[in-house]
């Protein structure tokens, strides 16, 4: 790795921390846009999820007084099966139809929060919670846009930023474990991968660090425009890139 490339590499760490330590989530979405070009998809994944554990982990320490435990059952068992089962429909599904036709859903949702100032907030349930931790996972596994649909009901549902993100980061972070025993069982965490982790995992904490710091400074609509401008972003990266395809092969 020349000197460019770890700067880039490093840079992207960061960012990602930041955008962690800020958010509590799309740390993935951000590192994978320069990552994916400077090293192996597979590295990427590995790192995304060793990553996440730093990110979501600190996170969730900074509002584990206003964690639910109980209330987040339903939507780590809806993960456990959806995750699988979008995993499998990669082979049978479209790929490109599916990420395109999610990430309209994600652009349109995230534009219309951002013209109007807020939406009525909703009535969770049991049912209501099974469902989004389902649809979750589906998603991730679909996508790899981990988190998005649980961001998505969390705001929906409304409360404080801390209350909003005591709900999707432990979730997240449940996603990510899972993730690891499956890239584990694969035999992706090689020795290789490890020494890119160790390189990039200071500059992370000093990213989440920064972006706690920010964090603290901002008050309920500023939270609520920047996971909209995070969704915005997570559609755009799902559409694009089959806009330009196909652009590009007509």
């Amino acid at each position: 790795m020349d000197g460019l490339t770890l700067f880039l590499f490093l840079a992207a760490a960061f960012l990602g921390g930041l955008t962690g330590g800020l958010s509590g989530f799309a740390t993935g979405l951000v590192v994978s846009g320069v990552w994916l070009h400077i090293i192996a998809p597979e590295q990427t994944a590995v790192l995304i999820v060793l990553g996440g554990f730093v990110t979501q982990g600190y996170g969730i320490w900074q509002v584990r007084r206003a964690i639910a435990w109980r209330a987040l059952w339903p939507f780590l068992i809806g993960g456990m099966i959806g995750i699988p089962v979008g995993t499998a429909l990669l082979t049978t599904l479209d790929p490109g139809v599916t990420r395109v036709g999610i990430g309209a859903l994600l652009v349109a949702y995230s534009l219309y929060g951002l013209a109007w100032p807020a939406l009525r907030p909703l009535r969770g349930g049991l049912a209501g919670d099974l469902v989004v931790g389902l649809a979750n996972g589906l998603v991730g596994g679909l996508t790899g846009l981990t988190g998005v649909v649980v961001a998505v009901w969390c705001q929906l549902r409304g409360g404080s930023s801390d209350a909003q993100r005591a709900v999707f980061q432990p979730v997240i972070f449940a996603t990510f474990l899972m993730s690891a025993v499956s890239l584990g069982l694969a035999g992706l965490f090689t020795r290789a991968t490890l020494k890119l982790y160790l390189m990039a995992l200071p500059v992370l904490v000093v990213g989440i660090w920064c972006g706690a710091r920010l964090y603290g400074k901002l008050d309920e609509r500023g939270f609520r425009r920047l996971i909209l401008l995070l969704l915005l972003a997570s559609g755009l990266s799902l559409v694009v890139p089959a806009l330009l395809r196909a652009l590009l092969g007509a």
